[in-house]
């Protein structure tokens, strides 16, 4: 391949990284699965080699992580807070509908606002609700710390793969 088509598939997937990178910290946002789809494009067009083949197999199971961590620390911080199981699928719910009727802050307004307002229909505890509510959102930050750093790992197996092969 000449070095301008080199260099123009570089920087096209670059770009794309740091879009789903980026986009790691904007809740419910696939990060992680637009930076796979960069990594799988990158591997289609300039072609995998084996140690491409066992990077995007890592980049994949990274991907894979990331899609999860989200709801585990989530659920998991309203958990704690004292939120229901109920509540927890609910605000999920709640949010995904939320940001695909109104994105992308659709769902930044639906899943907390499901939380407070099942928590105190459950309870009847404004506090009981706000502290549900305060660790739904203390786990959303931890999930988008660690879905960073996951998408960070991500991109650099990349550069190793790219800058390698």
């Amino acid at each position: 391949m000449p070095d301008w088509l080199n260099i123009s598939i570089f920087a096209l997937t670059q770009i794309v990284m740091l879009v789903g990178l980026f986009g790691l910290l904007v809740p419910l946002f696939p990060g992680t699965v637009v930076m796979w789809l960069a990594a799988l494009g990158y591997g289609v067009v300039s072609g995998f080699s084996t140690l491409g083949i066992i990077l995007f197999v890592i980049i994949t199971l990274l991907m894979l992580l990331g899609t999860v961590v989200d709801n585990i620390l989530v659920g998991a911080g309203a958990r704690q807070g004292g939120a229901s199981w109920t509540t927890i699928a609910v605000g999920l719910i709640a949010g995904v509908l939320g940001t695909l009727i109104i994105p992308p802050l659709g769902g930044l307004i639906a899943a907390p606002l499901a939380v407070l307002l099942l928590e105190y229909q459950r309870t009847g505890d404004m506090r009981q609700a706000w502290a549900s509510l305060r660790g739904m959102a203390t786990g959303w930050g931890l999930s988008i710390l660690v879905r960073f750093g996951i998408g960070f790992l991500m991109m650099v197996l990349w550069w190793v793969w790219a800058w390698q092969g």
